[in-house]
């Protein structure tokens, strides 16, 4: 498996965990993990030449960057997670179907 596709995967297993009331320093430690593994993305997508998806996982990095929070209200933050969460599994599931059949995507 490649290593995008793990730090996706953990990533959205990290944040599907902040939906449970963890203690803050979870939250933390997902904002580092998150900034780090969306900045490898960015870089490895524009690397390809992807700027689309590179930009996507810029920004990411900057919303979920640990030094200038942004208060959105856990509520608010609960549905971010949720829907970032689902956005890389289904990455995750369409890289996958792509790779298992190249001819239907050219």
């Amino acid at each position: 498996m490649k290593i995008e596709n793990i730090i996706k995967i953990v990533l959205a297993f990290l944040f599907l965990l902040c939906l449970f009331n963890m203690p803050y320093g979870y939250y933390e430690l997902v904002r580092f993990l998150a900034m780090f593994g969306f900045g490898y993305l960015a870089y490895q997508h524009l690397s390809r030449e992807e700027k689309c998806t590179a930009l996507v996982y810029a920004a990411l990095a900057l919303l979920f960057q640990p030094f200038f929070k942004l208060a959105l209200g856990r509520t608010i933050w609960n549905i971010v997670d949720l829907i970032v969460a689902v956005s890389l599994i289904a990455s995750v599931l369409s890289n996958k179907i792509r790779t298992l059949n190249p001819a239907k995507w050219k």
